[in-house]
């Protein structure tokens, strides 16, 4: 009788330490993935023709997406499933930028290419066909209701805030989103051009998803939160074109 009770405590215990060793295992990606990004990722771009060139690298991010698509996600944290997305997004960009490169951009830079690109449900997440526009609007924003994702999704593109060299984690994930957010707002030009008169030229992205950060009346306010030197809450705003072209770079890798 006591070994019958004494079982029907173990095994809780032992079902929880076999799904957290199982999601362990599931997530080994994510070190491969970092020390990619870490290789290849610029402070003015994504090295993609050094990355192209090297058929064990290109191989090891074929590994990381195939791994991200058979992620579990049952016993992940909020913010272990929104680093786990986050990552999921920007990998599959990269294995879909070298799966076409060289390219002028995403989808190859035209319009028809682009919106294929973005919108083709060929991906493989966490177990399921997705697009990175599905991945985006209606899993990432809707389920976490983040505005700073808008600085941690990379799109390829020139005007899209830089990639993150490393790869996204729980732990660490608050912190880093705020960083890049404050890294982005900061930015002149690339997040926001001021002329030093009445008015500012933000990034399209603050137009796109003004919904996110509060609406038309939330933008300046959100800015302001991670400005070094804030607006006026008058100020005038335009918003920049946005610049489709390939977020190429051959400097050297950076670390922060």
């Amino acid at each position: 009788m006591k070994n019958m009770i004494r079982m029907r405590l173990i095994y809780p215990l032992l079902a929880f330490i076999a799904m957290t060793m199982a999601t362990a295992r599931g997530q080994s990606w994510v070190t491969e993935y970092d020390s990619l990004l870490q290789r290849y990722v610029t402070e003015s771009g994504v090295d993609y023709q050094a990355w192209h060139q090297s058929r064990t690298d290109r191989d090891a991010l074929k590994s990381v997406v195939t791994g991200i698509g058979r992620q579990t996600l049952k016993t992940l944290s909020n913010d272990a499933k929104l680093a786990f997305y986050l990552n999921a997004y920007n990998a599959w960009i990269l294995q879909r930028i070298l799966d076409s490169y060289p390219t002028k951009g995403p989808g190859g830079g035209g319009f028809i290419g682009r919106t294929r690109f973005f919108r083709s449900k060929s991906l493989q997440v966490a177990n399921r066909t997705t697009s990175f526009h599905l991945l985006e609007n209606e899993i990432i924003r809707p389920q976490f209701s983040e505005p700073r994702i808008h600085f941690a999704l990379n799109c390829a593109s020139r005007s899209c805030p830089p990639l993150h060299n490393r790869a996204f984690r729980a732990e660490s994930l608050d912190q880093t989103l705020d960083d890049l957010t404050r890294r982005f707002i900061n930015h002149n030009p690339r997040g926001i051009r001021s002329s030093g008169n009445d008015e500012i030229q933000i990034s399209k992205i603050f137009d796109w998803y003004e919904v996110d950060f509060g609406g038309a009346d939330g933008v300046i306010a959100f800015i302001n939160r991670y400005r070094v030197l804030p607006f006026s809450p008058k100020i005038r705003i335009r918003h920049q074109d946005y610049q489709w072209t390939l977020n190429q770079s051959k400097r050297k890798a950076y670390t922060q």
